[in-house]
């Protein structure tokens, strides 16, 4: 192994989450490439989404701006949970104020027929980004992401954001045939885009069921689970740590944890102790509200404390917020938070 890998797997994220002891509890932010960052902003002007996900310069300048001015312990790289399916010519777009947005939404098994298996070919801009990046970053990991099938498919049944994914639901209940094709379409779309990651350089892995919390645990277990696991299990076989986070999914965590993941992603509305105990035997990451960046530093600080002393009781524990940064974050807050999870941490 040559001298930048070694240091690359001793680093403090890779050594948590493989449940190792670490010097002082990794940090990084989900949206942290961005939105709340006024460089961000000046390279992305008048750049749509998606066509800056395509640009390796901007992804690898977008990725490297948070890792510069927080100093986190990992990046994760500039894209959206749309990218592949926009690479295997599904007819969509990123709506400023929206969210994504499906031309021609899911209704029928002829519908299916956008949905081809995912190359690499289909992603160059992505395996040149990786590369540049990892060349850059030297011992800082890189995370690589996918959308989960859950929620790529609650975007193409319902044509875009849903409050209710009520026609998602409907589907998945009136032919579940279809629907498990979806998402097994869906699953191999995913897997093949992490190992596309992977094979470039990226560290580790996060699977994002951003709409996963709006279901029941029987019908996550029924319809969705066996899904995300077969996407854990054959990225397992690249040997990177895979971390599963969704949204809301505090009644879901067992068997998020269970479907093969090495990290459980936790949100701020289930306490990380509780959390912990759901998911015995894993590494966590979380779980500081978004929202508490806007309060007085004392809060901030307790309740950052309160949850470093949480996380103790896991194999390992990862700091993140419980979902991602908002927009009107300030950025210096986010610096400061960086510094005193690094420094709290290391005294115990």
């Amino acid at each position: 192994m040559d001298l930048s890998r070694s240091s690359l797997n001793d680093s403090a994220f890779l050594r948590a989450c493989r449940g190792e002891p670490v010097p002082h509890t990794p940090v990084w932010f989900m949206r942290q490439a961005g939105r709340a960052l006024p460089e961000y902003h000046a390279v992305r002007d008048g750049i749509p989404m998606l066509e800056a996900c395509s640009r390796p310069e901007l992804v690898a300048e977008i990725t490297l701006q948070p890792v510069r001015r927080y100093g986190v312990d990992a990046a994760i790289l500039y894209s959206d949970i749309v990218v592949p399916l926009k690479a295997i010519g599904v007819d969509l777009d990123i709506v400023p104020g929206v969210g994504p947005v499906v031309a021609k939404p899911i209704r029928t098994r002829a519908d299916l027929d956008p949905l081809r298996p995912l190359e690499a070919a289909d992603v160059p801009y992505v395996t040149q980004a990786v590369r540049e990046l990892v060349s850059t970053l030297g011992p800082t990991p890189l995370i690589g992401f996918a959308g989960a099938p859950y929620t790529l498919a609650s975007y193409l049944v319902e044509g875009g954001p849903s409050r209710d994914h009520a026609a998602t639901k409907a589907l998945m209940h009136a032919d579940p045939g279809l629907w498990n094709d979806l998402l097994g379409r869906l699953a191999g779309i995913a897997a093949a885009f992490l190992r596309v990651l992977v094979e470039a350089g990226a560290s580790a892995v996060q699977l994002f069921d951003s709409w996963a919390g709006s279901l029941a645990p029987d019908d996550y277990e029924a319809y969705v689970w066996p899904h995300s696991k077969a996407i854990l299990e054959e990225v397992g076989q690249l040997g990177v740590p895979r971390i599963h986070f969704g949204v809301n999914t505090g009644e879901l965590l067992g068997l998020m944890a269970s479907a093969g993941a090495d990290v459980v992603g936790v949100d701020w509305r289930v306490p990380l102790e509780r959390a912990i105990h759901r998911v015995p035997g894993k590494v966590v990451q979380g779980n500081l509200d978004p929202a508490l960046v806007f309060a007085p530093w004392d809060v901030i600080a307790d309740k950052t404390r309160s949850i470093l002393t949480a996380g103790r009781q896991a194999p390992g524990h990862i700091f993140n917020l419980g979902h991602g940064v908002l927009p009107q974050t300030d950025p210096d807050v986010l610096t400061r938070l960086v510094d005193l999870v690094h420094t709290e941490s290391a005294r115990t």
